[in-house]
């Protein structure tokens, strides 16, 4: 099978997939996000969303939307953050797209009120949407090819005895990988992900203003597929169901699926930073929390942690304002 069915088997199985039978965040989880790690991370996406409501003319009525809300702590401190901005409270119809039932008890503890849907293609069509998205991208199923002179061959899942094992499709040519991997040597293993930039140009039909943090490159190559189990890297082959699976984000097939969008692009570090998370470390570091509040800040926005290893990318209407953490 195909990298991409085998990753969609692991993580979304209705009976044995990763996602869809237990809570993987957390300490006691497999891996933690930047929600988890301080509110500090959705308190500042939160204001984010605010400007970009405001200065898309403050609609009466909007749909928030976040793609893979985790436990629902992002969403909670984003709407926390945001309410600072008179009327955003009341206009946002919040949506969750989400199909673990798993995670979605522990989103209707942190979310009151909130809706959800399995699509993006299921939230309402009848108001302005607003996206936002945190380790979302890198959990879609991805395909992988490697060049083989003038040709590609796919990488493939399959059994050698009674073990998973990775294999090859026969060569065959590509027009679309040699448009996007023009200059990559012979031997170099690339990957593509479907699903992602069918997200990307259903949000642009409608739209969207969006948000996605994620880690990954602009363009890159190379295999990045990756399990993750108790917070440590795990066989990709070997823990089939059980670890959480993952591969690094291409943001440009993203932007360009998503055209006729404006796309922005920065780093976490840096976003961050110019929204003004340093200021709000500096209030909440009081007494014995001065510490955890330095360790959080910098694992969020150092480049030897978070900071340059996770992007993000801003995709909002042409001609609309600049948004705030992009310059």
């Amino acid at each position: 099978m195909r990298v991409s069915e085998f990753m969609a088997a692991c993580l979304t199985d209705p009976e044995h997939g990763y996602y869809t039978t237990r809570d993987p965040l957390g300490a006691r989880g497999d891996f933690i996000t930047g929600p988890e790690i301080s509110q500090m991370f959705g308190e500042m996406l939160g204001l984010w969303l605010a400007q970009v409501w405001a200065d898309a003319g403050a609609p009466a009525r909007f749909v928030l939307a976040e793609l893979g809300p985790g436990r629902g702590t992002l969403m909670a401190d984003m709407l926390r953050a945001a309410r600072l901005a008179p009327g955003f409270t009341e206009a946002a119809e919040v949506w969750l797209v989400e199909t673990s039932p798993v995670l979605r008890r522990a989103q209707a503890q942190a979310v009151p009120g909130a809706r959800w849907a399995d699509r993006v293609a299921d939230l309402p069509q009848d108001a302005p949407l607003f996206v936002v998205a945190n380790e979302f991208l890198d959990a879609l199923p991805i395909r992988q090819f490697l060049r083989e002179g003038a040709l590609w061959r796919e990488r493939m899942v399959g059994l050698e005895g009674d073990q998973l094992a990775f294999g090859l499709a026969p060569a065959a040519a590509d027009p679309e990988l040699d448009r996007r991997f023009a200059d990559v040597a012979d031997g170099t293993l690339v990957e593509t992900c479907a699903p992602a930039e069918a997200v990307a140009a259903e949000l642009a039909a409608r739209g969207a203003r969006c948000l996605f943090v994620d880690y990954g490159d602009w363009a890159g190559h190379g295999d990045t597929l990756q399990a993750l189990a108790g917070h440590a890297p795990a066989d990709v082959l070997a823990t089939a169901g059980t670890a959480d699976l993952t591969a690094h984000v291409g943001f440009r097939w993203i932007a360009e699926a998503a055209a006729p969008l404006r796309a922005d692009f920065t780093t976490q570090g840096v976003f961050l930073e110019r929204l003004g998370i340093t200021a709000r470390a500096q209030a909440l570091a009081r007494g014995d929390r001065a510490d955890e509040i330095a360790g959080q800040h910098r694992r969020l926005t150092h480049p030897d942690e978070m900071g340059t290893l996770f992007k993000v990318l801003a995709l909002t209407p042409r001609g609309a304002p600049q948004t705030p953490g992009f310059g």
